[in-house]
């Protein structure tokens, strides 16, 4: 088994689809058949028909049923991004392709889903059957095409579970659970979380093959993920400096990770069982939605920067430069810093106070550049983290959508709204 991530988002939609089906059946629904002979006669021996189950059309009368099943859309998206999935369908369906790659995928898996239940008068799941179905699946759609694998360490995540897909080809894994891995893996401990990422190169198989690009291509995926990890837990994430890559069977060979690997973190992230959906999805919608330009990813940037630094006070600095740049364009000068933060991130009550610490910190700059009156490592160390995490929080609910990207107008709108209610009579 070349995907094993295909594999599982499959398996879970047949598993769903089988219920369903059954559920229909169960329900009245009638499942059609052709008469078909089974020989020919003779002389002596007549003719032989039977009954041949139609469930390739049971299950196409069912489509907008089967498309509402919660591991519909993880299935499609997973078969949208392998390649060969025409010749798979020149396969099995007979009729013309879809021009509309989404459209080619959902016929892809409507056929898998019949290739499974072939023949069968019920629709009990069997193994050996969805193994069978997958096996071909596989074998079609990478003929003629390698798979090239980066595999890393991230620091500061821990799995409950053995392994989490996060999709296009991306899965964060346990040490110990990876099968046939680097032999340098043998002195990590097991528990370690691993990042691994695979993408097919060779014959039909794109840009991103097993080159340099390729690989910058890989650099470049994990830095989305650490920069993801470092918004959805205070824990932060970090790659180690290098990884490991090969290409198809060939041997491991160790590459460095570059501007994907270093930073800081500040404890462990532990994600359960119930949590792997919500980290997946975060994941996913952050790295949809990382602007390019403009005043956000350059905050972005200097918190990814900030996550960097090795001393808290240089991760200070950049911090409140991001936030500056968010809620500050008229200067540090203005001081509307402090409470434009706490209008986004202090309770109506408790502003006040939310904003005189932020002012305590923002002095600490001043202190920085000098080196006078510089705080404890350990205060240093709190009032960085601190800031880090009112600047995550302003990152994390703009790019979910729960923040206007211009913060500083909502910012403002929120103190004129105070302002206006204390001015009010009574």
């Amino acid at each position: 088994m070349r995907n094993r991530q295909l594999r599982a988002v499959l398996a879970a939609f047949a598993e769903e689809a089988a219920w369903q089906l059954a559920s229909d059946m169960a329900d009245g629904q009638e499942l059609p058949f052709e008469v078909v002979e089974s020989g020919r006669g003779n002389r002596h021996q007549p003719t032989l028909y039977c009954y041949r189950p139609l469930t390739a059309a049971f299950i196409d009368e069912r489509v907008s049923l089967l498309a509402r099943l919660p591991s519909y859309l993880p299935a499609v998206h997973a078969l949208q991004s392998v390649g060969g999935l025409d010749v798979y369908l020149q396969a099995r369906v007979a009729q013309g392709l879809p021009r509309d790659h989404r459209e080619r995928a959902e016929l892809a898996l409507r056929a898998f889903l019949a290739q499974i239940f072939e023949d069968s008068s019920d629709f009990v799941l069997q193994v050996e059957r969805l193994d069978r179905a997958y096996a071909e699946l596989e074998a079609i759609v990478h003929e003629g095409v390698s798979q090239t694998v980066l595999v890393c360490a991230v620091l500061g995540l821990e799995l409950e579970s053995g392994e989490v897909a996060m999709g296009d080809g991306l899965t964060l894994m346990r040490a110990d659970a990876l099968q046939d891995g680097p032999p340098d893996l043998s002195r990590v401990d097991g528990s370690r979380t691993l990042a691994v990422l695979g993408w097919d190169s060779g014959v039909g198989a794109g840009a991103a093959e097993d080159s340099p690009l390729g690989h910058e291509h890989g650099r470049l995926r994990l830095a989305r993920l650490v920069a993801a990890l470092r918004l959805f837990d205070e824990a932060g994430a970090a790659l180690t400096p290098v990884g490991w890559t090969r290409c198809a069977q060939g041997p491991w060979q160790i590459v460095a990770l570059g501007d994907a690997s270093g930073g800081r973190v500040h404890g462990h992230c532990l994600v359960t069982a119930d949590q792997e959906d919500e980290l997946r999805a975060f994941c996913q919608l952050v790295g949809r939605r990382m602007p390019r330009s403009g005043e956000l990813a350059w905050a972005l940037r200097r918190y990814e920067l900030g996550c960097t630094r090795e001393r808290a006070g240089d991760a200070l600095t950049d911090h409140l430069l991001a936030l500056r740049a968010l809620l500050e364009p008229e200067g540090s000068q203005s001081g509307r810093l402090p409470g434009r933060l706490a209008a986004l991130c202090a309770t109506l009550d408790g502003r006040h106070a939310f904003a005189a610490r932020v002012t305590e910190i923002v002095a600490l700059e001043r202190s920085l550049i000098s080196g006078t009156r510089l705080p404890e490592a350990a205060t240093l160390d709190d009032l960085t983290a601190e800031l880090a995490g009112h600047l995550r929080a302003v990152l994390r609910d703009v790019l979910c959508g729960h923040l206007d990207a211009d913060v500083r107008e909502v910012a403002d709108g929120l103190l004129g709204a105070e302002l206006a209610e204390a001015t009010i009579p009574g």
